[in-house]
């Protein structure tokens, strides 16, 4: 019997199911990443933006059509990182928009959905590519078009267009040299392709066990790099409740939070006089009841193995109680700033490592939010950031090509201050652009003449290859030092030192008058002074700054300007 629409619960169902798909597969999905560094975070992106909307989704009872779409459009708006997750964000707006009217969804809704998830996506790229996750975009509207003029059958409709999205995505490397050189297709294509297969498993009734789900990811065992951060959860969800026997302060709860930090993550501390509420996700609970027990008696012990038990319950409990935390903060926070004047400009400036954000500080950034190449804030961190800058006009330093997108989308959701997105996509790109900075001329001069400077930095890159690929016509192997310009892969070696002042020749030119450096978490203060030399005994013309950036997965950030 042919199955002709579908109703809100059912559309729930799969966006659910979806969202849990992409969650599971992220870690294949970012191997897909082109450039074989140890950041790859296309899965992570567009898991971590479509999980903020399936939270929202999981919240509602009994909703609407309309419900569901505020949801899911509002949710992954906010939640989006990265340029993917923006894409995703502004797929799921344009199919939102176009189903919150229905009661039910037959085949040419569904078309129609569609069709302005497509639209809406690639208004919101302001040079859309294809081979990208717009084509699969595109192609899946394609077909969702055509086979609403042959069937009303959801049963043929659905498989039909998730095949041919399947051949589309396929055809993503012929279409981009790029992705062919490095033998990968599309990985933001793969990612939403991920979410309307894991969909179509919900229509058909399947139930999926995403937990089972390991990606085929080498670990990186060399004791030189860093280690790839791990997207594996730790495995025992901690509780309990300390007794205090004397006051718990501020500074107890703050110094009782970094330790957990330090053992583990989803942690939530709550005090209320004489008791302190614990929350941890650990590999190790005995430290964390060990380190309480110095505060006083435990009460309501739990320990459960999250590997084996399913925790949803206990973790919307915890999520619940730090937001409600982090709300209280935010409040106080906003207090403090009240008594403030306003100022005619301020900055926020996307940032990590405690070097560079220590140089954001000086130069005058009102706030940092810490995240960058290896965690790219969502919109929501944004807004919140513009929230905690008291100023008529923000001006916003990305410092990421990944992040322009949800600095953009941020700066669309604020009505009450003017907004400035400075379209920086490197670090140095955003200190040349805040040192330019000139409090007495206007927004407009200001931000005419950050772009004016940002166009004359090169900067480069240096960090290590986490799987072998042939890309910028070089044969890279796991565990080479790669040397990456503002274009690609300038240089490839198997020393930091030799492949950074190689990467220096590429940048370096008769016109240039200064190279400033910034040296990693992973290099040695000894080791930095060695490279520093070499670099101004190589280039005794050119001025040559040197600082601590502290920045983790890459050994030198450098700019030439």
């Amino acid at each position: 019997m042919a199955t002709k629409s579908m109703n809100v619960e059912m559309l729930a169902k799969m966006f659910l199911a979806g969202a849990h798909n992409i969650e599971a597969k992220k870690e294949i999905i970012n191997e897909l990443n082109v450039f074989p560094v140890p950041d790859g975070d296309t899965g992570t992106n567009m898991s971590l933006t479509i999980m903020a909307a399936a939270k929202e989704v999981a919240a509602l009872n009994k909703p609407t059509m309309k419900d569901l779409a505020k949801a899911i459009s509002s949710g992954s708006l906010r939640g989006a990182r990265g340029n993917s997750g923006v894409i995703l964000s502004q797929l799921l707006r344009g199919f939102t928009k176009s189903i919150r009217e229905e009661s039910e969804i037959d085949v040419a809704g569904l078309a129609a959905a569609c069709s302005r998830a497509r639209d809406t996506a690639y208004k919101a790229v302001m040079k859309p590519k294809e081979g990208t996750i717009l084509t699969v975009a595109s192609g899946i509207a394609q077909k969702a078009a055509q086979m609403a003029q042959e069937t009303e059958d959801l049963e043929v409709f659905l498989p039909a267009v998730i095949q041919y999205a399947e051949e589309v995505l396929l055809k993503t490397p012929d279409m981009l040299p790029v992705l062919k050189e490095a033998g990968v297709v599309d990985s933001g294509g793969q990612g939403l392709l991920e979410v309307i297969r894991g969909a179509y498993h919900a229509f058909l009734g399947e139930e999926i066990d995403y937990s089972e789900i390991v990606p085929n990811v080498k670990p990186d065992v060399r004791e030189t790099a860093p280690a790839k951060e791990a997207d594996i959860k730790f495995g025992y969800c901690t509780e309990f409740i300390i007794l205090v026997e004397k006051e718990f302060t501020e500074k107890d709860e703050q110094a009782f939070k970094e330790y957990l930090s330090s053992i583990g993550d989803s942690i939530v501390c709550v005090a209320d006089d004489d008791v302190v509420k614990i929350h941890v996700h650990t590999n190790d609970p005995g430290l964390a009841i060990q380190r309480a027990l110095g505060y006083g008696q435990l009460s309501r012990m739990k320990i459960d193995n999250m590997r084996e038990e399913h925790q949803e319950k206990l973790i919307r409990d915890a999520e619940r109680l730090s937001k409600e935390q982090a709300e209280e903060e935010q409040v106080a926070k906003e207090e403090r700033k009240s008594d403030e004047p306003r100022k005619p400009m301020g900055f926020i400036a996307v940032s990590i490592g405690e070097g560079i954000n220590g140089i954001f500080k000086e130069l005058g950034a009102d706030y940092i939010i810490e995240g960058g190449q290896t965690m790219n804030p969502s919109t929501e961190d944004m807004l919140n950031a513009i929230d905690q800058v008291n100023a008529d006009t923000i001006f916003i330093l990305p410092n990421n090509k990944n992040i322009v997108l949800a600095a953009n989308q941020a700066k669309e959701l604020v009505e009450d201050k003017e907004i400035v997105v400075i379209p920086t996509k490197t670090v140095p790109q955003g200190i040349t652009a805040i040192i330019n900075f000139m409090a007495d001329a206007d927004a407009k001069s200001n931000e005419e003449a950050m772009l004016e400077e940002i166009g004359n930095v090169k900067t480069g890159q240096v960090t290590y290859a986490v799987r072998d690929t042939h890309i910028d016509d070089k044969e890279i192997h796991e565990g080479d030092i790669m040397g990456i310009g503002d274009k690609g892969i300038l240089a490839v070696g198997n020393d930091v030192e030799d492949t950074a002042l190689d990467l220096l020749g590429e940048l370096v030119d008769e016109d240039s008058e200064l190279i400033s450096i910034y040296y990693g978490e992973e290099v040695s203060e000894k080791d930095a002074e060695s490279f520093i030399a070499r670099v101004e005994e190589e280039y005794p013309d050119v001025d040559v700054d040197a600082h601590f950036g502290g920045q983790p997965i890459y050994y030198y950030v450098l700019a030439v300007e």
